[in-house]
């Protein structure tokens, strides 16, 4: 064999070599790895908030596993808090990379009857939407703003949905802003802006514009190219005075209008003697050719109500449900966004956000319950509000096994971490600085065995006990330090 000929056989070969790794990195997002978003769906999480005022207008969790009948996640506190902007939100919407690597909430920056009123939102609203992104679901990063509206003159930026489109090779983000009109003044129309990172956004562009008079808010998308009609991509929207369902073949090309919800029961206050609904989202049931799609009774203050279908493309298939077909679990649902789940995301939504509530009771002072007030943490009694001193148990922030961490019933993301080894209440950063802080090692009692202590889990020649009723990191050695490090774990 000639020099040559060997050189192209071993290229050859070395192609041949490669190729397994090459597709398991198209499948799996370039990881290598079989991506996560590609295993079976096993349940579902609703992404919502619940109502007025600023503890309503925050990030709810909700989980289904039959995608009717809901449990309120984190004993129904809010799982994410907006600590930016108008430091409230409106109508999330959750996205999962292709790869299903990542994930990104997206949500209106809005916070009625908190310093805003809706004359204030509609005409000098926020330009902004709050975004949160993820890894696991759990740990999530700091809210952040971005801009989508300044550049469009813009009134506000509401009910924000994000899709990838593998078009363009970028999520399309689209929203409804109160915009100049065409006709003369202002009115809400949707638009959107492409993105890879959810950081930097492209030119804002009109994306949906409805005809003279008409104005629209809420609009979804879904993929489904399995549904019967022919379309790869269904959208429905409160356009007008109506649900108006629509079908295209690609994210940002044209759609056509399949006919509105009158006949099943729905409108968004155009006909009369049907179920008033606004902020639609789409979920397919796990395993079957078939779709919910919830509509929030915005106008009786009921909640969602889903209606279902085989067909997404014939608007008189969409069957509405009797109350008794669907359970929403405790906090009111308003508009949000539903994702199916694979058994390893739902695995470890369930851990995180079905821990129990508890309280850390000192053994040495009556009636003292470990707590945060200003951040600091401290050991009190008749601790008011009640949740400064409730906490979720977690698995250790450094994954080491046995290791607990301290999460905030009231302060979602925030967890007792050792800075100085004085006990503080800080967000989780992700870094592994802020995991050995503030994880800890449970022990028997130091004062008591039937109690327990707990070691720091990168400081473990010391304990967390409190002093003078702060609580601190401390070495341990008198009889006073053991019992001022011993606790209680109670409901």
């Amino acid at each position: 064999m000639t020099s040559h000929l060997r050189r192209v056989r071993n290229r050859c070969l070395a192609v041949l070599a490669a190729l397994p790794l090459v597709l398991a990195m198209v499948i799996g997002g370039g990881s290598g790895q079989r991506a996560e978003a590609l295993d079976p769906f096993t349940g579902y999480l609703m992404v919502h908030f619940i109502g007025e005022g600023s503890r309503g207008q925050q990030i709810y969790f909700t989980h289904s596993k039959d995608g009717l009948h809901w449990s309120d996640l984190n004993g129904g506190e809010p799982t994410l808090l907006s600590t930016v902007g108008t430091k409230g939100v409106r109508d999330p919407s959750i996205v999962r990379s292709p790869s299903g690597d990542k994930y990104w909430i997206i949500a209106t920056d809005l916070c009625i009857d908190c310093g805003q009123n809706w004359g204030d939102a509609i005409n000098n609203g926020s330009r902004n939407l709050v975004v949160w992104e993820s890894s696991d679901l759990v740990n999530w990063s700091a809210p952040r703003l971005i801009d989508v509206a300044t550049s469009i003159q813009g009134k506000n930026a509401w009910a924000p949905e994000a899709i990838w489109d593998p078009a363009s090779n970028a999520y399309v983000i689209y929203w409804a802003s109160n915009a100049p009109a065409a006709e003369g003044g202002t009115k809400h129309q949707i638009f959107y802006a492409t993105t890879t990172d959810f950081r930097t956004v492209s030119a804002s562009r009109p994306y949906l514009v409805p005809p003279s008079g008409q104005e629209v808010i809420d609009t979804q998308i879904i993929e489904a190219p399995s549904s019967p009609g022919g379309f790869r991509y269904y959208r429905a929207s409160c356009l007008g005075r109506e649900i108006v369902i629509e079908g295209g073949n690609s994210v940002l090309g044209s759609w056509t209008n399949l006919g509105n919800l009158v006949r099943s029961g729905f409108t968004n206050g155009g006909t009369s003697g049907a179920t008033v609904v606004e902020g639609p989202m789409f979920a397919q049931v796990n395993g079957k050719a078939e779709w919910n799609l919830w509509l929030d009774q915005y106008a009786t203050g009921g909640g969602y109500t889903p209606a279902t279908t085989t067909n997404l493309s014939d608007t008189s298939s969409y069957r509405k449900h009797a109350a008794s077909d669907y359970s929403l679990g405790s906090n009111l649902k308003r508009h949000g966004s539903i994702m199916n789940l694979t058994a390893a995301e739902e695995s470890r939504v369930l851990a995180a956000y079905s821990a129990p509530i508890n309280r850390l009771a000192a053994v040495n002072v009556n009636g003292g319950y470990v707590r945060h007030a200003n951040f600091k943490g401290r050991v009190a009694a008749n601790v008011s509000p009640a949740e400064d001193a409730q906490f979720r148990i977690r698995t250790g922030l450094d994954g080491v096994s046995g290791n607990v961490s301290f999460e905030s019933v009231n302060y979602p993301g925030y967890f007792l971490r050792h800075y100085a080894f004085s006990v503080e209440l800080q967000r989780n950063d992700g870094s592994s600085a802020f995991k050995g802080d503030a994880s800890f090692t449970p022990v028997a009692g130091l004062s008591d065995s039937s109690a327990t202590s707990y070691r720091s889990a990168n400081f473990p020649d010391r304990y967390l006990r409190h002093y003078a009723l702060e609580l601190k990191v401390d070495p341990i050695s008198t009889a006073q330090e053991r019992a001022d490090a011993t606790f209680r774990v109670v409901s």
